[in-house]
């Protein structure tokens, strides 16, 4: 007969065992356990979390391995299982081992994915989520010998420790391939494999068509000859080994606290990344391609890639995006589609061809054909219902019976093509013409209106002292602004156009005051800002409460923002200024008796490849993100380009911040084309042509102001 104390003490054992149980099995499924719905599992020290989760804004849900420390919303994904086969109900779906391998059924308990292996133990096979992100099948909880391992099954990610390997004697790859677009995990079109022949990595698209290579591996510096970004290497340590069963490379971390991940991006280029908890944000190490046209049919078919602006890739003329809820999410890989589909052999249709231009080797899948002028090319191809395209180039014909691809607006070392289009959507003189008779009326129109209405504020003004415009904007007396601005007493700070003061107005509320002090330039300034910040207020921008015209006087009015500023563009999203704040660079650097005009500096670096750290402000003791710093820089550099057309709307530079939107490598702005150098008082400069260098001497002031004033962002 038990007493109370021995009933007491089988209990209190029963407890504590089952207490460490399943403390020692929150890494761990074993057979009598499944994870479903919102269950995860979590390796030993934290490192990594293993669940269902959802695949960006789709209702598709995947089992996955996700970084438990990188504080990313959603979370920043290592591995996932079921890449092409995901569930819609979590709940009613398990992860779970059957029959010696880790299994996962559907919401009709249909086994959709499965380790595959044979194993002779089943009843005693655990699955157990590694600390360094290995999930791993074992017979029970005393070996540590790995039955199945997910390193060998890396989906776009390679963490430290895992291999990307040839094994010399199946002839089979282990490689990453990239996701097919942000909101879907499945095979895309981009991957990285290893070419044990000339030890180096190789980007391919479609597992087909090469476009990149590391370079070959140089064992004595332990670098790719291709990725000079490696000699900064204070983070990572690479090694390759190669033997007669397999050759691979692998990787680690010198500092093992790191948090760090290799990734092939769905933008087709390698990204090798840590993690920072100062920032709460990932570090871009390198990446290649450096440019994004680089990448092989990055824009799809029909669609033409830009590095001189945003957004990447344009439809030709006569097209439109297969799918534009996909290229609104910057997944351009279904490429473009005819607005009028040829229709072969129907004589009412009329065909034209539009000339485009392509920087890239000529697009694949060409046909020569044996003519000897260019007028029989296009005659050729006119006649042939299936011929879609033609060139004629060195005297040789070429045609495309298939989609044009990898096609790229850049005009160096341009090749012409004839694309075959319906007439109805070629652009014509007649609707070229009518397009500009209908813009110069518009603008005529326009600027009718908008002097209309300022005279009509001024006039309004001169009796009531001010008045709601519009709903929304105020206009403002210049003697009452200079009022409550204390004469312009306060300066806040300056940038391009003019100077921001602080001001209260008579309701006792605080605004910041900008005064445009350029006439030419401040007018246009004047106009773009009221038209569009005054009728669009995004939550992230500081509110434009209304304006000033006076003569020449010409005020903006924000709502003020303690401890934040006013930027030459006006934008002041909080996120710009949280990098504006931790970022201040200095706008000259004195060098040997030089002046140089440090935005030149900013340009040259960013896109030479040199460190941008060094041009930070020294007081900042080179404590920054080079990923939010090189990301800053490059939308500095994209908002001051000479064309108009090539710069960044503020909708974009706010997503780009935001992280929503990447941002390809810039081209040197011409303005920026320049140094100045301070000797006996003479201004020098040089430009990238004779005949703006010319021009630069005849005047100089005006350039210097212009370059600042652009560059200011």
């Amino acid at each position: 007969m038990c007493t109370t104390n021995t009933l007491m003490a089988i209990l209190l054992f029963l407890s504590f065992s089952l207490i460490v149980s399943l403390s020692s099995a929150s890494d761990t499924i074993t057979a009598n356990q499944s994870i479903s719905g919102d269950q995860t599992i979590t390796s030993k020290d934290n490192n990594f979390e293993l669940g269902f989760f959802k695949a960006g804004n789709s209702s598709n849900y995947y089992i996955g391995m996700w970084y438990k420390k990188v504080s990313t919303i959603p979370p920043t994904i290592a591995w996932v299982a079921n890449r092409d086969t995901p569930v819609q109900d979590r709940f009613s779906s398990e992860l779970k081992i059957i029959d010696g391998n880790l299994v996962l059924l559907n919401e009709q308990k249909t086994q959709i994915w499965s380790t595959e292996v044979n194993s002779s133990s089943s009843n005693s096979v655990i699955a157990i989520l590694l600390d360094d992100g290995n999930l791993v099948l074992r017979n029970g909880l005393i070996s540590d010998v790995n039955i199945w391992q997910s390193f060998d099954f890396p989906a776009h990610t390679w963490l430290p420790g895992a291999r990307l390997a040839y094994n010399n004697i199946t002839k089979t790859k282990k490689l990453l391939t990239s996701w097919k677009s942000l909101d879907d995990p499945a095979e895309g079109l981009f991957s990285l494999e290893l070419d044990p022949f000339e030890k180096q990595y190789l980007i391919k698209w479609n597992r087909t068509t090469q476009y990149w290579t590391s370079g070959p591996w140089n064992e004595r510096d332990k670098l790719f000859s291709l990725v000079p970004e490696m000699r900064l290497n204070y983070i990572y340590n690479f090694s390759y080994v190669s033997n007669e069963n397999e050759s691979y490379f692998t990787y680690s971390l010198y500092n093992p606290a790191i948090i760090s991940r290799f990734i092939m991006d769905v933008s087709g280029q390698v990204k090798q990344l840590s993690w920072l908890d100062t920032t709460a944000q990932w570090n871009l190490f390198w990446s290649q391609p450096r440019q994004q046209c680089e990448v092989y049919d990055y824009c799809g078919a029909f669609g033409s890639c830009r590095e001189s602006g945003l957004p990447f890739c344009n439809c030709l003329t006569g097209f439109s995006p297969r799918s534009q809820r996909d290229w609104d999410v910057n997944d351009f890989s279904g490429g473009c589609v005819r607005k009028t589909e040829l229709q072969c052999g129907r004589t009412s249709e009329k065909y034209g061809f539009l000339r485009i231009t392509s920087a890239k080797n000529k697009p694949p899948n060409s046909t020569s054909l044996a003519v000897g002028s260019s007028a029989e090319c296009e005659s050729s191809c006119l006649n042939d219902c299936t011929c879609l395209a033609y060139s004629y180039d060195n005297n040789e014909c070429s045609v495309w019976d298939k989609e044009l691809l990898n096609l790229s607006e850049d005009n160096r070392n341009a090749l012409t093509i004839n694309v075959k289009v319906a007439s109805r959507d070629l652009p014509s003189k007649k609707k070229n013409n009518g397009v500009i008779i209908g813009a110069v009326v518009g603008s005529v129109i326009g600027v009718v209106l908008i002097v209309g209405l300022i005279w009509f504020v001024m006039y309004r003004n001169r009796y009531v002292g001010k008045t709601t415009v519009e709903g929304s904007l105020v206009s403002f007396v210049y003697r009452d602004l200079q009022t409550a601005t204390k004469n312009f007493s306060e300066k806040l700070g300056g940038g391009g156009f003019g100077s921001v003061f602080k001001g209260t107005l008579p309701d006792s509320s605080v605004v910041a005051v900008k005064k445009l002090e350029s006439v030419s330039q401040g007018e246009k300034q004047f106009r773009t800002e009221v038209s569009t910040i005054g009728t669009i207020q995004h939550v992230n921008l500081v509110r434009l409460r209304g304006f000033c015209s006076e003569g020449n006087s010409k005020l903006l009015v924000y709502d003020y923002m303690p401890n934040g500023s006013l930027d030459a563009h006006l934008f002041s999203s909080s996120k710009l200024l949280d990098w504006k704040t931790r970022y201040q660079i200095a706008l000259e650097h004195s060098e040997d008796g030089k002046r140089k005009f440090f935005p030149m500096e900013i340009a040259n670096a960013l896109i030479d490849g040199e460190d941008i750290l060094p041009l930070l402000d020294p007081r900042l003791h080179g404590e920054a993100s080079v990923e939010e710093l090189t990301k800053l820089c490059k939308v500095a550099c994209w908002c001051i380009q000479d064309d108009e057309e090539s710069r960044p709307a503020m909708s974009q530079v706010e997503q780009i911040l935001e992280g929503v939107l990447d941002v390809n490598m810039p081209p040197k702005p011409r303005a920026l084309q320049l140094f100045v150098e301070n000797k006996d008082d003479v201004v020098f400069f040089t430009e990238s042509s004779t005949s703006q260098s010319s021009q630069a001497h005849s005047n100089p002031s005006s350039h210097v102001s212009q370059a600042k004033s652009a560059a200011s962002l």
